[in-house]
């Protein structure tokens, strides 16, 4: 089983604010803006808070970036959307040279996408509309998701057939050669107590960022250095921890049992 982290979610470039972690510990992973998919943020809600609302109340202002389409992908937490689709399956979408790498690596079923992205702790009520990141809060990496692949396909008519709903069914990206979409197993290959897919509340065990660091430098988790990663990598941290420079969606790890436990402790 290959260990994969993907980085998801809100950006420094794509939103611009971290995605929250709610006051009950849900780690609330922000779609980023995407200017030709379907949906927008008024289209999704989270107990029934629209996420246009939610960012207001996360940016403390009315703006039109509140109301921008966005890329729903990964597509792991049911009932996000105020239209409910009848026939939804959770699945993830790559295209481009981030497929490429995964292609490169031979990632394939039974292997395992842990999705991770920037959040940060918020206090307040996201009912009643005073939702707020809680002053002094550091900004994390933070594990989020996962989807343990069951199959994959890049087959339009199956796409266009059974998941017509996500986004790399749309045009501008089915049309790809590299575009791919991958479904998750059942359960856990290695836990049938958990499905295939999920998301997780937060837990210190899946916080990337080192104490005391900037989000983008990590705890010294074996699993995590250079020499566990196919492929090769510079650790960039200058004294302590672990940091990967540069824009990238997509890590390998090397398959092994450093790797495997890591992941595993994960769901524990």
């Amino acid at each position: 089983m290959k260990i994969i982290l993907s980085r998801k979610g809100f950006d420094s470039s794509n939103g611009g604010i971290p995605s929250p972690i709610l006051p009950d510990g849900t780690l609330l992973s922000l779609p980023i803006p995407g200017k030709f998919d379907n949906l927008s943020f008024d289209d999704l809600n989270y107990n029934g808070v629209s996420f246009s609302n939610i960012l207001r109340q996360l940016r403390g202002t009315e703006d039109k970036t509140n109301h921008y389409n966005c890329h729903l992908d990964p597509d792991i937490r049911e009932g996000l959307r105020n239209v409910p689709v009848s026939d939804w399956k959770p699945a993830f979408g790559q295209i481009n040279s981030s497929q490429g790498l995964l292609r490169n690596q031979n990632v394939a079923v039974g292997d395992l996408f842990l999705f991770f992205g920037w959040f940060r702790q918020t206090e307040g009520d996201i009912q009643d509309g005073t939702l707020h990141f809680k002053k002094g809060s550091p900004d994390l990496n933070i594990i989020y998701g996962y989807l343990q692949i069951g199959d994959l396909t890049n087959n339009q008519d199956i796409l266009k057939k059974s998941y017509s709903f996500h986004p790399h069914s749309n045009n501008h990206l089915i049309n790809a050669k590299s575009n791919m979409l991958y479904m998750p197993s059942d359960k856990l290959a290695f836990s049938s107590n958990y499905k295939g897919y999920g998301t997780f509340d937060f837990d210190e065990k899946r916080v990337l960022t080192m104490r005391g660091k900037s989000r983008s430098v990590w705890k010294e988790i074996p699993a995590l250095r250079p020499e566990n990663l196919c492929g090769n990598h510079r650790n960039s941290a200058k004294n302590e921890g672990i940091q990967y420079s540069g824009i990238w969606q997509e890590k390998v790890l090397v398959e092994n049992k450093i790797s495997t436990n890591w992941a595993k402790s994960l769901f524990s």
